[in-house]
């Protein structure tokens, strides 16, 4: 099924995180989840029904058997190769938002997972081509550092980018209130040198 654009943007990181909490004792909370937009599908399923249709009007009706058979493997691989590697590959792209870091999960045969924390984020960057504006879709990129995680082809980009600008800067008033914490917190009093009692004088013995 294709995946839907996430619905709100303020309001469900509101209804999910509510006010900014003092600290990281919370546990780690799924804000979204989604996957490429729907319109990956598009192709591979248009393959499909091509194939299928060919396959249909040419196998068995070739005059030898061997051409019938090479005709339908022909067909199969076909299909594999334009229509189902493609709709798993769309399935095994996933990218989960949590209150902490984003999660990119992708590869069909090797999986690859790559993450940043909201913490190492600088800056949330989105673009959108024509046939993305058509469709509502876009690029995001998470900034951190000299590199950067890419997430392609987003449904509903613009309202995902303004979710992770609020995350990244909860997380950064988040740490901000822990380092003003820190500062305020007392010095630790280290035990002073305790002075040396004096030794009590006992009788004195010769033998």
């Amino acid at each position: 099924m294709p995946s839907r654009a996430p619905r709100s943007v303020t309001a469900e990181v509101e209804s999910v995180l509510g006010p900014a909490p003092v600290s990281y004792a919370q546990p780690e909370v799924v804000v979204l989840r989604f996957r490429r937009h729907g319109r990956q599908l598009v192709p591979p399923v248009l393959a499909l029904v091509v194939i299928a249709a060919a396959a249909g009007f040419w196998v068995g009706a070739l005059p030898a058997a061997w051409m019938n058979l090479a005709a339908g493997a022909g067909a199969l691989l076909l299909a594999l190769l334009l229509g189902v590697l493609p709709v798993f590959s769309w399935l095994a792209h996933r990218t989960t938002v949590t209150t902490r870091r984003v999660i990119l999960r992708q590869g069909l045969f090797s999986r690859h997972r790559s993450e940043v924390s909201f913490g190492r984020v600088r800056e949330v960057r989105s673009r959108r081509g024509l046939s993305q504006r058509v469709w509502g879709s876009g690029d995001i990129d998470l900034l951190h550092g000299a590199e950067s995680l890419r997430l392609t082809d987003v449904p509903g980009s613009e309202r995902v980018a303004d979710a992770l600008q609020d995350l990244m800067a909860r997380n950064y008033e988040h740490a901000t209130r822990v380092e003003q914490r820190l500062a305020n917190l007392p010095a630790p009093q280290l035990p002073g040198p305790t002075a040396a009692q004096p030794e009590q004088a006992g009788p004195v013995s010769f033998w």
